[in-house]
């Protein structure tokens, strides 16, 4: 039987993870990325249980090592005097959920997977080559890709769309049922800055190994160290009246300290300290979708943020991706109907996709609360035990019994 090829449009998280599954139990894979070179965007990413078990598995953290963090805890703050209204300890992840909890930054995992991904003959990864059209038939797919003015056209078994918020593959798959676009969720606008601070910049207290989240009106706070405490990752997220938008440009845009010193001017001192010190600041918009009716058509399915934009509130981002990736390569271990099995994939995850995004966007309201609803929230954070707290995320980070023995 002549060695299956799976096509990848993508070369994010999601993509390189699904890569990874798919070369270690015989695929031959080939990534195509728009983009000329993979750069050293993004932002800082936890990585919870759910989803550090399946790098594990797959041999990615041992090259992440020297760049993550596992924290002992989660600290929610208020944002007004930075008071604790909750800890939630995170050391204990390993007995409680079977993997460890990790943070790291995007751009270091994107290496780690690369680094992994070196050593699989079977992966061919291909820049600067922009996706411009597929069409099914009866052997497999073919896909065709614009290389500059160039196009070029390469043949598989399959298509995984793992390309991004504004997926191609995506609107090719609903303008083929007659749908309409996906249009992003919400009447407001939620924009993410981010920055790396350096170490020196900022008090020793940001260096401890922990994670800290610090809950205002309309806005609200993440940091924790990275890269053995050289720097403190920042994410700022401020809300406007302005309609959630799909179009602005994801990673490049660029912040003006002024205007997020003035969203962040009654904030304690040490929040506003932290903020001054950044040496730059990057925005994106935070954008999600409602969940799609399907995922999968023919040798077509799509992954990660292709599939489920979703909120980062609840940090899943790159988790569901990664456990796309993993439960897609257990729904093609075994040689056979291709299609079958994008549809045993799609059954699998789709609902708990979905459920994680309805958790993310419920989970903003809270962070964002303000007046006598803030005060209710801090007072129920207070007097809420941990244990009581972690239980909740149960259901989240307990890895997925995705058959994983393939990946061995």
């Amino acid at each position: 039987m002549p060695q299956p090829h799976a096509l990848i449009a993508g070369a994010g998280i999601g993509g390189l993870t699904a890569a990874l599954c798919l070369a270690r139990q015989g695929w031959r894979v080939s990534l195509f990325e728009q983009a000329p070179v993979l750069e050293e965007v993004g932002a800082g990413l936890q990585l919870s249980p759910n989803a550090s078990s399946i790098l594990r598995t797959i041999g990615v953290l041992p090259h992440l090592a020297k760049a993550a963090l596992q924290p002992r805890g989660l600290i929610l703050r208020r944002a007004r005097d930075a008071s604790a209204l909750l800890t939630l300890p995170l050391l204990d992840a390993e007995s409680r959920w079977g993997a460890p909890y990790l943070v790291a930054h995007r751009a270091d995992l994107q290496r780690a997977l690369l680094e992994t991904l070196a050593a699989h003959k079977d992966i061919s990864l291909m820049l600067g080559m922009e996706v411009a059209g597929f069409a099914t038939h009866g052997r497999g797919i073919r896909l065709v890709v614009k290389q500059g003015a160039v196009k070029r056209t390469f043949e598989g078994d399959c298509l995984i769309g793992a390309d991004g918020v504004h997926s191609f593959t995506r609107a090719r798959l609903l303008a083929a049922a007659g749908l309409p676009p996906a249009q992003p969720t919400g009447r407001r606008q939620r924009i993410a800055w981010r920055a790396l601070v350096p170490a020196e910049k900022v008090s020793a207290d940001l260096l401890l190994p922990r994670t800290n989240l610090w809950l205002g009106a309309d806005t609200h706070l993440v940091h924790y160290p990275l890269r053995q405490g050289k720097v403190v990752n920042v994410v700022a997220v401020v809300e406007t009246a302005s309609a959630a938008s799909a179009k602005e440009p994801f990673w490049a845009g660029s912040g003006d300290p002024a205007v997020l010193s003035r969203r962040f001017s009654n904030w304690a001192k040490p929040a506003q300290d932290l903020l001054a010190a950044a040496p730059q600041w990057r925005t994106h918009p935070l954008v999600a979708f409602p969940p799609l009716p399907f995922w999968s058509a023919a040798r077509v399915t799509l992954l990660g943020d292709a599939a489920h934009p979703m909120l980062p509130f609840l940090a899943q981002g790159a988790a569901q991706a990664i456990e796309d990736a993993a439960a897609l390569a257990s729904a093609l271990r075994k040689p056979g109907n291709i299609e079958a099995a994008f549809q045993a994939y799609q059954s699998v995850r789709l609902a708990r996709a979905s459920r994680v995004q309805a958790a993310s966007h419920k989970q903003a309201s809270l962070y964002h609360l303000k007046g006598p609803a803030a005060f209710a929230r801090d007072m129920v954070m207070r007097f809420t035990a941990p244990e009581q707290a972690l239980a909740r995320y149960d259901w989240l980070y307990q890895p997925q019994n995705y058959p994983q023995d393939h990946l061995t």
